[in-house]
């Protein structure tokens, strides 16, 4: 069993930074697939950033791409998303997710995910 606990959110201008946080609980932390996921109101959720294990390469939404980081400190059991350059359509609830033995191809997909945080709301508003 895995638990997962977000932090970071929060109220910004755009073009300001947020960092979230993401911290697992439970064994073998770095054989976990990670990922961030958002939802907007009355938007189904999307996929932001997924991470198969350490040393793979990290995949982000075309939405976020280059403005977005994922990193992951297996050491911590935590990974973390760095948002620069916010805009408003950023806005939304952040959740962390968290799978098993997930294939190259199903990164994104919200269903081959079996733990999930409670989520952290991140407002971009002047």
């Amino acid at each position: 069993q895995v638990q997962l606990v977000e932090s970071g959110g929060g109220l910004v201008p755009p073009g300001d930074s947020l960092r979230l946080s993401c911290k697992a609980s439970g064994d073998s932390f770095n054989t976990l697939t990670m990922a961030w996921f958002r939802q907007a109101p009355g938007m189904q959720r999307e996929f932001v950033a997924g991470n198969r294990r350490s040393g793979e390469t990290t995949y982000y939404s075309n939405s976020v791409k280059g403005r977005f980081t994922m990193s992951r400190v297996n050491a911590e059991n935590a990974v973390y998303l760095q948002m620069n350059s916010l805009k408003p359509e950023d806005t939304a609830v952040y959740f962390c997710a968290a799978g098993r033995r997930l294939i190259l191809s199903s990164v994104g997909q919200s269903s081959q995910y079996s733990y999930w945080g409670r989520g952290t709301q991140v407002t971009v508003s002047a």
